[in-house]
């Protein structure tokens, strides 16, 4: 079978982070062999810190009618594997997905993969990742997914918040400085997060939801300044609503207090 000649090549290449696998191409199937059911992560963003790694688990299910062999998957980031940088092998001795049987014909597979910053993550592998999927019948059927499942790979994101002066007169102007910084996969610290729009917001003392004042830009190290009037005793926060590549983030609430 040439998929067997399919899954060492690209199984080789992850090995060595080259992911040069002219041998793997796009979808392919012999037989009735099926997969299904892919999750990542339990269906959440895969959001990593700047040095821990972070384990995924992606789950899936197999069926063929004359029962299920083995499966493999296979994370990545790029447009195809075989243009992909960097991507990700299942941890294990050959890779292999763990799976149980449901019944003769149907098995639920798990792999589970580490994802490091300087090691298979780098600040451009942020945002869309796929799943390359494989699996065999007892009868030597298979099938083979390019893109058995996209997913998101994030950088951890921070952002923090100071109201000044604490307390202040009623109707003064308060001067609200904070940060929005994000994890950098390859320096292995946070550094700040440049030209994007975060909100300014306040919450009253009695309150129990913030309400919007304004929206501030961050400066070019991730800084973030305004001014407000103080009206009356609350909390005030900088809110991320997030992008493609840095999860949401709302900094705790500053409280101050109104004389």
């Amino acid at each position: 079978m040439r998929i067997r000649a399919t899954v060492a090549a690209v199984s080789g290449a992850l090995a060595l982070s080259a992911l040069a696998v002219p041998a793997a191409h796009a979808d392919e199937a012999e037989g009735d062999t099926a997969i299904s059911n892919v999750v990542v992560n339990g269906g959440k963003a895969v959001v990593v810190g700047a040095t821990a790694k972070k384990s995924v688990t992606v789950t899936f299910t197999v069926k063929d009618a004359a029962g299920v062999g083995w499966a493999q998957a296979i994370l990545y980031h790029g447009a195809t594997i075989d243009s992909s940088d960097t991507g990700a092998l299942a941890n294990g001795r050959d890779g292999r997905a763990t799976c149980t049987t449901v019944n003769a014909t149907t098995k639920n597979c798990t792999s589970t993969f580490d994802l490091a910053p300087g090691l298979n993550l780098i600040n451009s592998s942020a945002g869309g990742w796929k799943v390359w999927a494989i699996a065999t019948g007892k009868d030597d059927d298979y099938v083979l997914k390019e893109s058995a499942k996209s997913f998101t790979v994030q950088r951890a994101s921070k952002l923090t918040v100071d109201a000044t002066p604490e307390p202040v007169k009623k109707s003064r102007t308060i001067t609200v400085t904070g940060k929005l910084s994000r994890a950098n996969w390859e320096t292995g610290k946070y550094a700040g997060y440049t030209a994007q729009p975060v909100k300014l917001q306040f919450r009253k003392k009695s309150a129990t939801s913030y309400t919007t004042l304004k929206t501030v830009k961050t400066n070019a190290t991730g800084a973030l300044k305004t001014t407000t009037t103080a009206t009356v005793d609350g909390y005030y926060r900088y809110s991320f609503a997030g992008t493609s590549t840095t999860p949401a983030v709302s900094a705790a609430g500053d409280y101050v207090d109104v004389k």
